[in-house]
């Protein structure tokens, strides 16, 4: 038991590499605002496309969405940033994470809210029409938002994918939590500051996890 606390729970450890730590964790919290907001965009463009679009629109979606649903998405990272340089497009850090993600996460986003579109009655869509409103408008004001409150369970699980997922930033050097996380162990000999920024992700996905837990539960009951 004493070896595992000084290996992996190392209380002078966690006191030491804490505050580079919480510099990483801000760079994670900062990715997650950009690329978050991005696959939510692009994925409700895609879904629209999808279900409002013509055939063409539809079929190269569809193709769009299988691509980059099979594809791993830090392999898509990799490509983006260490590639397209061979392209002549050098990307910044940044902007690479944040081009992969929103490919990536627009594919899964895209079929969520496809799902919540289809979830809602067409007569929604007449019923918005008959009062004046545009395609356009009716889209906007009464069948977007009913179809995001019948999928917001999803939405908000792929969320919390997505938030554990900027990990992978860490292999174009961007200094999130845990790149920072695995810097300190070199410098420490010691797997402590990995399992501190575990217990950091632990403490940050809880409260997202719970809440996600309860709109599962009142959309079960609701049913």
């Amino acid at each position: 038991m004493d070896a595992l606390l000084t290996n992996f729970f190392n209380v002078g450890v966690f006191k030491q590499v804490l505050p580079f730590l919480l510099e990483g964790l801000l760079t994670t919290l900062g990715l997650s605002v950009l690329v978050i907001p991005l696959g939510l965009a692009g994925g409700l463009a895609v879904a629209l496309l999808a279900t409002q679009g013509n055939r063409l629109a539809r079929i190269l979606v569809a193709v769009y969405v299988d691509l980059f649903r099979a594809l791993p998405p830090l392999v898509l990272l990799i490509f983006i940033y260490f590639g397209f340089p061979f392209l002549g497009i050098d990307l910044p850090k940044l902007l690479a994470v944040a081009l992969g993600f929103l490919l990536n996460n627009a594919a899964y986003y895209g079929e969520i809210f496809r799902a919540g579109l289809a979830s809602v009655p067409a007569g929604q869509m007449e019923a918005a029409r008959s009062t004046g409103l545009t395609r356009g408008q009716a889209l906007i004001h009464v069948v977007i938002p009913q179809a995001v409150r019948n999928v917001l369970p999803d939405l908000l699980g792929n969320s919390i994918e997505v938030i554990k997922l900027t990990t992978i930033a860490s292999v174009v050097a961007l200094p999130e939590l845990l790149r920072i996380a695995r810097d300190a162990q070199s410098l420490v000999y010691n797997p402590s500051p990995v399992v501190l920024a575990a217990l950091i992700y632990l403490a940050l996905l809880w409260p997202l996890v719970r809440w996600l837990s309860r709109l599962e539960h009142k959309n079960l009951v609701a049913e």
